[in-house]
């Protein structure tokens, strides 16, 4: 059976960007790649850390998109989740019904 293809997204407070770029780099078991884009929480359960997030009245986040096999997804957030443990990363996962580049 061939393993099913994701988009694993995670939403990562500014504060947490670059640690979690130094982290993805180091699984190179898993991730051969990985998108990065800013991106603005808002919601109750958005925590705003910064006096200019509670001016603004919303989060800086980034949104990072990596696209890999299922089973391979479900091992990067275990490993994720004791790098970032406490932290209320948020995540999950959409099937990739087709992945191909465009030359």
């Amino acid at each position: 059976m061939i393993d099913q293809p994701v988009c694993l997204t995670l939403i990562v407070p500014h504060q947490l960007r670059d640690e979690m770029f130094d982290i993805l780099a180091e699984q190179s078991d898993l991730v051969s790649g990985f998108t990065a884009l800013q991106g603005s929480g808002h919601g109750t359960e958005v925590r705003l850390l910064t006096a200019a997030e509670r001016v603004k009245g919303h989060a800086d986040q980034t949104v990072v998109q990596v696209v890999l096999a299922s089973t391979d997804a479900s091992r990067l957030l275990e490993r994720l989740r004791v790098s970032f443990a406490g932290t209320k990363l948020v995540y999950w996962t959409m099937p990739v019904t087709e992945l191909g580049m465009i030359d």
